[in-house]
């Protein structure tokens, strides 16, 4: 285990996720709490903290829970001690690429987005401006 455990509300609270977000993303299989207290409550660590983030980030990019949950399974069997042999390291590694690539196109058409967005908005300024 790595050091301290938190509550749930210091987890939403450094996240900047909700309780209820941070409860489904557990129902649906995607972070799991490190522990509960003798009290029943969840107890999470830095590295569900770092976990929760991830998801953080994938979320405004479109990311499916599906996709979500496969990055995840490929970096925690990229993390653990006895990752398979030079093949099966390549293919997640591979499969970690393919996230950053698709990651990388999706904030293209983000920014795509945001400048049509900005010229829009000028495009409204000026007009405003020119208004008698």
């Amino acid at each position: 285990m790595d050091g301290k455990h938190m509550q749930i509300g210091e987890v939403a609270a450094r996240t900047e996720l909700s309780l209820r977000t941070i409860r489904h993303y557990e129902d649906t299989g995607l972070v799991t709490p490190s522990a509960r207290s003798q009290g029943g409550f969840r107890l999470y660590t830095e590295t569900d903290v770092a976990r929760l983030m991830v998801i953080r980030r994938m979320k405004p990019l479109g990311f499916t829970l599906d996709e979500m949950r496969d990055l995840l399974e490929a970096t925690d069997r990229l993390d653990a001690e006895e990752s398979g042999g030079t093949e099966e390291r390549e293919a997640l590694l591979e499969r970690v690429r393919r996230y950053e690539q698709a990651a990388s196109r999706k904030i293209a058409d983000l920014r795509a987005q945001l400048e049509r967005a900005e010229d829009f908005a000028g495009t409204l300024r000026t007009r405003l401006a020119a208004a008698p």
